[in-house]
């Protein structure tokens, strides 16, 4: 070629290096810097093929090809370290494969049979984006132009970075603009997910991108469906012990590596994670992660958008099934007289088991769920709520743990009506906590179950003032309007010609306060009654003239003494159990045969009471015809006569027993109680019988008396009968 050729060549492509480079710096995408730059070298220096090759990693990846070699091409990529190193920083041409016989890039031209080639480097001060390939598979002259070439390829590289600026600023651009159009709430989350990783991928070019949300419940990361593009991944990552996000996603807004994660943050709380991957080590730059923490803002505003506006419409929801839910529980207070409506609808609606319980802790309707099945559960929990209520008595609301379940606790509330407690809601939590709404759920439940337990003690209260109304007419001294008793006792299902017994039952309380006194009294004979009903339903209670009447048909049971101290003693427990500081006394009449009868054993009830409460207050119930005598002695005035009479008598043997080891007044007591009996009087003292009649003997002597005569041994137990009544007054005369 000659010199005047050379020189108009190398000016032509010396300017269309010049016009390529401006026009390059016009372009705004990569891919477009690219292929512009491929299909100009191509189409000016009649070349059979021209690849743009970019370093991504540790490897060589093809990124723009305009030539019809695909032969070449499918040696890609090509790891950078089986290729010469001046690939990235200088010119070379297919002369090198002469003298270097280690380059991967070299060995495939040679065996493509490409004759001419020549790579530019693409790279400026900070960065090597690659190298431009020009071939021909024909020997073509190579012009001394690799300075030029190298200076081209600087150009290239700016174009290349002012590229990828105006691409990430596009790309935010276009990320704005799609997020301010995906702000919506009407697609579901699922959808958003699914254009959020698709963004994430598009935007930073990465091969795989995907989103894990984090699963309270479970303590995990799920992967939210569909993913972009196709990788290897774990569809759920348990976490353990470690909770540093870090652990688990080591490329925690990490750049310069072929992966990147970024955090999904809630009011600066984790709730999961964005994360892209490159399948061939091209590293993910700043831009890219500013992208992704773009995306990221919006994934956790869009999922907060979404909690808030599920739970207002869940509130809205919920606030509607209340509605419905009251009027359902009120409509069961309407139909229903007991509470199993009302505790199979607040089961129903928490889910978990509920009791309801009376003011004394008893429960009186239930509905168990899951594995509560045990009928012996809501007296297990009453055993500890009672123990727990007596030290939080102000307190409306206490908690008491399962008896066979440490992670279930049963909340327990006060049923409060008119300024009294009249009961107590159990519900069983398995949750930490309860939400408002579950709060507002309870407190309207108490108030409706208050509802109940008032529309009951009204109806409660009405029949007790019926029934103490006849009842008061029937416990007069001359009986009226006979007609009218028997119609209110057929009334209760009570056969008022059948046998009874008439109670008298009084409460004592250490009160100084009478409003007080009266008001813990009416809470006893409450819980009395309540309990008595289950103890024997065919006991009557009745209010009269202050007192409280238990009427009892007459069966062996009830003639027995041991059915009345059962009885009693369970009294006094029930009683006890409301307050600790009261006195049960209990005087029962004896049988009646007809309706006259009644008056007759309640005046013998009272009187017994009287002895006991008077004169025998060693003894805290009693039947009428077990205290004999002592019915008459009780009336006897406490004069001298009584004084002197009880000292003729008994005054010998009290002085002697005062200053002797014997006690001949008690030898005397049981003698006279065994009718005289030697063997069973020597039994009972646990003495000889020779000791005894000594005894007997020395007792004659000291009273001058012959306990043979009958007159003398009833005048001597009238003695021990008075004395009883009397003798802490004639210890202190």
């Amino acid at each position: 070629m000659s010199n005047s050729k050379r020189e108009v060549l190398m000016k032509k492509v010396e300017h269309h290096l010049r016009t390529t480079s401006r026009q390059l710096i016009k372009i705004n995408t990569e891919d477009e810097v690219l292929q512009y730059l491929a299909d100009s070298f191509r189409s000016e220096l009649y070349c059979d093929f021209v690849g743009v090759v970019l370093s991504e990693g540790d490897s060589f990846i093809p990124k723009a090809w305009s030539g019809n070699i695909p032969s070449i091409l499918r040696h890609f990529p090509l790891l950078a370290a089986n290729c010469s190193s001046k690939l990235l920083r200088q010119s070379l041409t297919y002369k090198a494969s002469a003298t270097n016989n280690s380059c991967r890039l070299t060995e495939i031209l040679k065996e493509e049979n490409v004759k001419t080639w020549f790579t530019v480097p693409l790279n400026d001060d900070i960065h090597h984006f690659g190298f431009c390939i020009v071939g021909f598979l024909s020997y073509v002259p190579l012009l001394e132009m690799e300075s030029h070439f190298e200076e081209f390829g600087k150009d290239m590289a700016v174009a290349l970075s002012v590229a990828r600026q105006k691409e990430n600023q596009l790309k935010k651009l276009e990320g704005i603009e799609w997020i301010s159009k995906n702000q919506s709430l009407d697609s579901s989350l699922d959808q958003h997910f699914s254009e959020v990783t698709y963004r994430a991928g598009k935007s930073t070019n990465a091969d795989f991108a995907c989103m894990y949300i984090y699963n309270e419940k479970e303590n995990c990361f799920d992967l939210q469906r569909p993913v972009y593009g196709e990788m290897e991944y774990l569809d759920r990552m348990m976490i353990e012990d470690n909770y540093a996000l870090k652990e688990y996603f080591p490329f925690l807004e990490v750049t310069g590596c072929a992966q990147m994660t970024v955090p999904l943050l809630i009011d600066l709380k984790p709730i999961g994670v964005l994360h892209v991957q490159n399948k061939y080590e091209r590293p993910f730059t700043e831009e890219d992660l500013k992208i992704l923490e773009m995306l990221s803002t919006h994934v956790a505003t869009l999922l907060e958008n979404a909690r808030l506006y599920k739970s207002e419409k869940d509130n809205k929801n919920r606030l509607h099934y209340l509605l419905d839910f009251q009027q359902s529980l009120v409509k069961k207070t309407v139909e229903d007289d007991d509470f199993e409506g009302i505790t199979l609808k607040l089961s129903d609606l928490f889910q978990e088991t509920v009791i309801l319980y009376d003011r004394f802790m008893r429960p009186i309707a239930f509905n168990f769920r899951n594995s509560d099945n045990d009928y012996n559960l809501p007296d297990n929990l009453a055993l500890q709520a009672n123990m727990l209520r007596q030290n939080l008595k102000k307190q409306e609301k206490f908690t008491v743990v399962h008896p066979d379940r440490d992670d279930c606790v049963f909340s327990f509330w006060v049923i409060n009506g008119g300024g009294n407690l009249l009961g107590y809601l159990s519900v069983c939590n398995t949750a930490s906590e309860m939400n408002e709404f579950d709060q507002l759920t309870v407190e309207m439940a108490r108030n409706i179950c208050s509802i109940q337990f008032i529309k009951q003690k009204l109806v409660l209260d009405t029949k007790e003032q019926v029934k103490d109304s006849f009842i008061s007419k029937l416990l007069v001294e001359k009986v009226e309007d006979q007609e009218s008793i028997i119609q209110y006792a057929n009334l209760f299902q009570w056969d008022i010609f059948k046998y009874h017994r008439v109670a008298v039952l009084t409460v004592s309380i250490d009160e100084d306060d009478l409003l007080e006194q009266q008001a813990k009294k009416v809470l006893i004979w409450d819980a009395i009654k309540s309990h008595l009903a289950k103890f024997d339903s065919r006991i009557l209670t009745v209010s009269h003239d202050e007192n409280y009447i238990l009427l009892l048909p007459v069966d062996d049971d009830v003639q027995s003494k041991k059915y009345w101290k059962n009885l009693y003693d369970n009294i006094e427990r029930w009683s006890l159990e409301v307050f600790s500081g009261c006195k049960i006394l209990l005087g029962i009449g004896t049988s009646t045969s007809n309706m006259k009868d009644y008056y007759v054993s309640y005046q013998q009830a009272l009187l017994a009471l009287n002895v006991m409460n008077i004169r025998m207050k060693h003894i805290s119930f009693s039947l009428y015809e077990d205290l004999g005598a002592y019915t008459i002695l009780h009336h006897l005035d406490q004069s001298n006569a009584v004084n002197l009479f009880i000292k003729s008598q008994l005054d010998p043997l009290l002085t002697y027993t005062e200053n002797k080891n014997i006690d001949l007044y008690h030898t005397l007591y049981v003698f006279l109680q065994n009718n005289g009996n030697i063997k069973s009087t020597s039994d009972e003292l646990f003495i000889h019988r020779s000791s005894l009649l000594y005894r007997l003997e020395k007792i004659e002597s000291l009273l001058n008396i012959d306990l043979n005569d009958a007159e003398i041994r009833f005048n001597l137990m009238m003695a021990f009968k008075l004395h009883d009544m009397h003798g802490d007054r004639l210890k202190k005369s």
